[in-house]
């Protein structure tokens, strides 16, 4: 596996030169765009890695699954549904246009910007310190990492440049699907993006979902129910709207951040997580993906 895994790395290291790093934060444009790096963990607890899996990168996007969970965790699903649905989108993930124009105002689902937004609101917590306290906690314990702190530098450049998910979460503010401060939500979101993670740590979080919540010390801490719920959304919503692609290229759950990275799903047999900072066009690791591709066709991992 760990012979697979570097020729693999050595292989696709070659696509990160057709994509960029994100801009859009400022911050992340300092990331080395040529950095690729893989870690799986099996159910039977092997653990391989190879490339730059140990670079620190902020997790982004791939914190919208520990929120959901977390909302999952703390609301009856038709009570969580009433204000996200579950529909995939053709647009960017940020859109705004998808809120003003379907589905009721709702957001499609909880894998783009306004639907994470949403999500945040709902789980349990008197206060925003409260919601993120709690996000955090249950990150640490699903990456099985308890020293995940929050990058400021990009806390601050991704709160300082914010104003497409401001624009969003007040829309949702005068649709009455939050209710809360929007600065107050805001701020959990951007925190939760600016957490610092490597491949080991994503790799963990998707192992959980692997193991339908079990973690490797046998604890369950989700219900199979919700990780059946998480790993459906993610097949269906977890690459943007590069999501129906993904599923015919590599066909595992998965959930991208435009900080590079990677976490995906191998049911009832691994989790994986990818570091490839120079994106594509959708918002999703070039590198990564093509690494993904590789390894999914030569171990028969797609679930289709």
């Amino acid at each position: 596996m760990r012979e697979l895994l570097h020729s693999l790395i050595e292989k696709n290291k070659y696509w990160t030169q057709y994509g960029n790093v994100a801009t859009y934060i400022p911050e992340l444009s300092n990331s080395n765009p040529d950095a690729l790096g893989i870690c799986t963990m099996d159910i039977d607890g092997k653990i391989y890695c190879e490339g730059d899996y140990n670079t620190k990168f902020t997790i982004q996007s791939i914190s919208k699954v520990a929120s959901f969970m977390c909302a999952l965790k703390d609301n009856d699903i038709n009570k969580l549904y009433s204000k996200i649905s579950c529909a995939p989108t053709s647009d960017g993930f940020n859109s705004i246009v998808n809120l003003e124009t379907k589905n009721s105002h709702k957001p499609l689902n909880p894998m783009i910007n306004s639907g994470a937004i949403a999500t945040i609101s709902m789980v349990y917590g008197l206060t925003a310190n409260d919601k993120f306290n709690r996000i955090h906690e249950f990150i640490k314990e699903v990456t099985g990492n308890n020293n995940l702190k929050i990058n400021y530098n990009v806390y601050q450049s991704e709160k300082n440049t914010g104003d497409r998910n401001r624009a969003l979460a007040y829309f949702m503010k005068s649709t009455g699907i939050i209710n809360e401060d929007v600065e107050d939500i805001l701020d959990v979101y951007f925190k939760l993006c600016s957490l610092e993670v490597t491949c080991k740590d994503i790799a963990h979080m998707s192992l959980v979902l692997a193991s339908d919540g079990i973690l490797p010390n046998k604890k369950r801490l989700l219900s199979k129910h919700i990780c059946k719920t998480v790993k459906a959304i993610m097949t269906t919503c977890g690459m943007y709207d590069g999501s129906g692609d993904f599923a015919v290229s590599v066909g595992i759950p998965a959930k991208s951040g435009v900080g590079g990275g990677i976490a995906a799903v191998v049911p009832k047999k691994m989790g994986i997580g990818v570091f490839g900072p120079a994106l594509d066009k959708k918002g999703n690791s070039i590198g990564g993906i093509k690494l993904l591709e590789d390894l999914s066709e030569r171990l028969d991992l797609s679930i289709f």
